[in-house]
């Protein structure tokens, strides 16, 4: 019997991406599906979704209407993730074309979704920290792992919680074990996912070995063939003094860390119900300068969040100014349903919102044009990953810049010492040393 064809889109982050690599496996291995970039071939079509802000929310419906347009007779639609989670029935009756819906927490589910007519699974208490998914990856060097499922921190702004409910963690053995077995079939880099990683933990399904994230740094680099440890996203909340060093000293955990700000206002951060003030902030990040100086740091932050002065908008381009993220992903406080900070009053008009992002944004380019200036001479060690066209590869610096060189694709998987000739803002470009 030949294959059926699988069309996957995938719209948010990394844990997405894994989502999506799970189901795929699921499928690949078990349904005789095999993967096709043409949608029009296609037996079924997956679109994994996002919700965390509006545009994606908006993006679903435009997509699966399209979808609908083009797709063969019978081939079948599923909507999946996190939009999924909060909008469940809404999506069959505003797309009744749409076969079945999958939420975030339930992807293991999805052998059965496609088996069963109207199929809709939404459980944000359903727990897979233990299943044992079928075993797929989009790149071979590199390879992602959840660690955790789910957020305990219900910030007063995201939809996280309502979409992939409480935190818990998955077990170490599970976890080692998938690493293990993707370095075995070429990966030098893992990616160890979770909404606040460095929370691990704190609660099991079962009894299992107790370890905080620390700890499991420590085990993980101790796979043979292993190069590189990457994560996202730490808390800040949880960046105690055995993280910020082990994080330091241990040489196979990548100098890039993502410490999300969100504002620079501790009375914002309260609003927000953060965890934390300014000041432990950037205790931790200028703490993490000094243990460990070619670090990067990137964030996350949002303008105009209800309530926010100039005062707080103030303390936001303070603390941009101290700690000069190497990167940030900025945005303008959009309402999300399900959350608190949607009916709060004192609500930020959006021509002030517009014009205080883009103060945000034109600061952090000229500080990430003096970054990227004095990138050029060095040299770095790039995992390629990545072939581009012009006979050019890429990959990642250990501390995360994007780098480019003139080769071929016998370079992907290997680390080579680079240096930049030519330091630009999305990309450095180099020569092998």
């Amino acid at each position: 019997m030949s294959a059926k064809k699988l069309f996957i889109q995938t719209l948010g982050c990394a844990m997405n991406v894994r989502d999506s690599e799970h189901m795929i496996a699921e499928l690949t291995q078990k349904e005789n599906y095999s993967l096709t970039q043409d949608i029009k071939e296609a037996d079924l079509i997956l679109i994994n979704t996002c919700s965390v802000r509006e545009k994606p929310v908006h993006k679903l419906f435009s997509e699966v209407g399209g979808f609908e347009k083009v797709k063969k007779k019978d081939a079948k639609i599923g909507v999946c993730g996190c939009t999924a989670s909060h909008l469940g029935n809404e999506i069959f009756r505003r797309a009744p074309y749409v076969d079945f819906v999958l939420g975030a927490r339930n992807i293991s589910k999805i052998t059965q979704a496609i088996n069963t007519p109207k199929f809709i699974s939404v459980d944000i208490d359903y727990d897979e920290s233990e299943f044992a998914f079928a075993d797929f990856r989009n790149s071979i060097y590199k390879s992602y792992i959840n660690i955790s499922i789910g957020c305990d921190k219900h910030c007063t702004y995201c939809i996280v919680p309502h979409t992939r409910g409480d935190e818990i963690s998955i077990p170490f053995d599970i976890i080692y074990n998938e690493a293990t077995k993707a370095v075995q079939k070429g990966a030098k880099e893992i990616f160890l996912l979770g909404q606040n990683v460095n929370n691990y933990g704190k609660r099991f399904r079962n009894d299992h070995k107790k370890m905080d994230f620390s700890d499991l740094l420590e085990e993980l680099s101790t796979i043979e063939s292993l190069e590189r440890i990457r994560f996202t996203s730490p808390h800040p909340l949880h960046m105690d003094d055995k993280f910020l060093e082990v994080f330091a000293k241990n040489p196979k955990v990548c100098k890039s860390m993502h410490m999300p700000l969100q504002s620079g206002s501790t009375e914002i951060l309260k609003a927000m119900k953060r965890g934390y003030t300014k000041e432990w902030y950037l205790n931790r990040a200028l703490k993490l300068r000094e243990l460990c100086p070619n670090v990067s740091i990137s964030t996350d932050i949002i303008v105009a969040f209800p309530g926010e002065s100039e005062k707080d908008f103030e303390d936001t381009m303070d603390v941009l100014e101290k700690i000069r993220f190497e990167q940030m992903f900025s945005f303008k406080y959009s309402k999300r349903p399900l959350t608190k900070a949607a009916t709060m009053p004192n609500q930020i008009d959006p021509e002030v919102a517009s014009q205080r992002l883009s103060i945000l944004q034109n600061r952090h380019n000229e500080i990430l044009d003096e970054i990227v200036e004095k990138q050029n001479n060095k040299e770095f060690e790039v995992l390629f990953e990545e072939l581009r066209p012009n006979h050019s590869v890429a990959g990642r610096t250990d501390n995360n810049f994007l780098v480019q060189i003139e080769h071929s694709e016998e370079l992907l998987g290997q680390i080579k010492k680079v240096k930049i000739t030519n330091a630009k803002r999305m990309v450095l470009y180099g020569e092998l040393v």
